[in-house]
């Protein structure tokens, strides 16, 4: 008699926790052939022209410029990488001659360079909470002011600071001049050339829009509507420029909002849509990528008050794109006080503190163990303590094996390669490598390191691999202590509480309008879109804070709960709001169904 067989456990791998699943994670996109062409001609050839005109000290301070331009160097309009580039370019030459002043009156007495660093590190990781270029300009200041206090070199602090930013000028000029591939661009034409990565980002917008007309119905309806969200952020901090092209494009972007706002009200009602009805803003996306007429638009069914108004939005889209104008799309500009106060937030106040800890603390050891070349580990812990580079336990991960990884590669590589020729060869390889390089921090520390030690040993230093790979792990373990520790006068997961503050407030202004909404005139729709556009896109930043805080480390993820279903009950009201404004826009009343789910979910946003 043959016995039973018990079914065996099936295995089942665990899931990695969030923490670790993040540093794992990479990027995927096409490979910038651009940006690599462009990272093959700066570093490189500065460093070949300083070594023939036997200056490579100089060849350094311009290969550095140009490396950390490069960093930044990101796809997209060609007007906005001069303030994406140029002001981190100038805050590196201020901290250049700020870091040269400090060295050389300061000296190496620990104490007193370790207090310096840390009130420059309060005041630049207050200044990086502001935005994104603000926290490239805090970053670049805070890592030149590293370099030029402990790089042994000959030039003056000014003639450093000059040179740094010429390193990172000639990339720019490289990035405005070069060509990029834009398709349906008119030869010769400046708005073809100049307005490329613009065209891009608006037309982006239209092809988002009919990406969510396709999947509405479907499960895909809400990654779409985040899609479309993405698509009119970058397109609206894209456009720039006062020129007629620039009015054009910023004409056809608010032209896309009412298109988007009807296209949100079908996704949100649930029901498919015909076919006929996403063909209008495919065109209108091919129309502003090559600049030339719409062509007839086929006109949706007008069957319910969503598709009326997806018809009405690609009418009036038709008489801009046919040059009937359409009001200009307001810029966003932050004033100084605004700015200030921002810097001065719980965001700022706590990442302010954080770094200026970590910058401390590491300049104190590293002038302890390395009273001569010092500089090395304070920049490190300038990089590793950055938020938008990832949570800050697959920030310390990353770099801790990419230096070991580009340390290694180096000491190889050192060993085989003539100098200083080889060096060079190593330094346009490695620029022309970080723009692929940035899909994963890991790689993008790799390939850095590898650049960084070869202009270090043209610039007369000794092979230090060893050393660095030491450096970056005790900077790992500062940034670590000080990345969990609690800070006086701050609150941790004070960053997502403001975001989601911010994203709350913004929802119920658009709510609040809506709901008294009456006229329905020009004036009145115009507020409403650019009140719509602000809920929609501080909720995304608050999703995006929500995001990096829940793969940190439990410790500190744990400070944040809650705040995920706080957004996705915002981002139900504000799919709900722009729901009842279009049935505002058919009927001039709110309905009884749409206010009450309203209410329902202000009373479930309140408790």
């Amino acid at each position: 008699m043959r016995r039973p067989t018990r079914p065996r456990p099936s295995l089942r791998l665990r899931p990695l926790p969030p923490w670790l699943g993040h540093a794992l994670r990479a990027q995927r996109a096409p490979v910038p052939w651009p940006a690599v062409v462009r990272g093959a001609l700066a570093a490189g050839p500065l460093l070949l022209l300083a070594i023939l005109l036997c200056r490579p000290s100089s060849g350094v301070l311009l290969a550095l410029g140009a490396m950390l331009a490069g960093v930044n160097d990101r796809p997209g309009p060609r007007l906005a990488a001069l303030t994406r580039l140029g002001g981190p370019a100038l805050a590196g030459g201020l901290g250049m001659v700020v870091g040269t002043l400090a060295g050389s009156l300061l000296g190496t007495g620990g104490f007193l360079i370790a207090a310096a660093f840390t009130g420059l590190g309060l005041v630049g990781g207050a200044f990086s909470a502001v935005g994104p270029v603000a926290s490239a300009c805090g970053t670049q200041l805070l890592v030149t002011v590293a370099i030029g206090a402990g790089m042994p070199l000959p030039e003056a602090g000014w003639l450093r600071g000059v040179l740094f930013a010429a390193g990172a000028a000639w990339l720019i000029v490289l990035r405005v001049l070069l060509p990029s591939p834009a398709r349906g661009r008119r030869p010769g034409s400046v708005y073809g050339y100049l307005y490329d990565g613009e065209r891009a980002a608006v037309a982006a917008v239209y092809d988002a829009v009919a990406g969510l007309l396709d999947a509405a119905g479907g499960p895909h309806a809400r990654a779409r509507r985040a899609a479309l969200t993405a698509a009119l952020d970058q397109a609206q901090d894209a456009l720039r420029g006062d020129g007629a092209a620039a009015r054009r494009l910023r004409a056809q972007y608010v032209a896309a909002l009412p298109l988007a706002e009807a296209a949100t009200a079908l996704a949100w009602a649930g029901k498919a849509v015909p076919e006929r009805a996403c063909e209008g803003p495919r065109r209108l996306a091919a129309a502003v990528r090559s600049g030339s007429a719409t062509g007839p638009l086929p006109a949706p069914a007008r069957y319910d008050a969503g598709l009326r108004a997806l018809d009405e939005a690609l009418l009036r889209a038709a008489e801009v794109f046919d040059g009937g104008g359409a009001p200009a799309a307001p810029r966003r500009r932050n004033s100084p006080a605004a700015l200030l106060r921002k810097a001065a937030g719980p965001a700022g106040r706590e990442y302010g503190l954080r770094v200026g800890l970590s910058f401390g603390a590491s300049a104190a050891v590293a002038q302890a163990l390395h009273p001569v070349h010092w500089y090395w580990l304070p920049a490190t812990a300038v990089f590793l303590v950055k938020p938008d580079l990832g949570p800050l336990a697959s920030r310390v991960l990353c770099r801790a094996a990419g230096t070991v990884a580009g340390a290694a590669a180096f000491a190889g590589l050192a060993a085989l390669l003539p100098r200083p020729a080889g060096l060079v060869v190593l330094v346009a390889l490695c620029g022309a490598l970080i723009p692929v390089a940035t899909r994963h921090f890991a790689a993008q520390t790799a390939v850095v390191t590898v650049l960084v030690l070869s202009l270090v040993m043209v610039g007369g230093e000794p092979q230090a691999s060893v050393s660095r790979i030491t450096e970056t792990l005790l900077a790992c373990a500062i940034v670590l202590i000080a990345g969990h520790l609690p800070g006086p006068g701050t609150q941790r997961g004070g960053g997502v509480r403001v975001r989601v503050a911010v994203a709350r407030e913004a929802a119920h202004a658009y709510v609040r309008h809506v709901l008294s909404e009456e006229s329905g005139g020009p004036q009145d729709r115009a507020r409403r879109w650019a009140l719509r556009r602000e809920a929609y896109r501080t909720l995304a930043q608050a999703r995006a804070a929500v995001d990096l805080a829940a793969a940190e480390l439990p410790v500190v993820a744990r400070h944040s709960d809650g705040a995920r279903q706080v957004t996705v009950v915002l981002e139900r009201l504000v799919d709900t709001t722009t729901a009842c404004a279009v049935q505002v826009d058919d009927t001039g009343r709110v309905p009884e169904r749409h206010a009450e789910r309203i209410g329902v979910l202000l009373a479930e946003l309140a408790a």
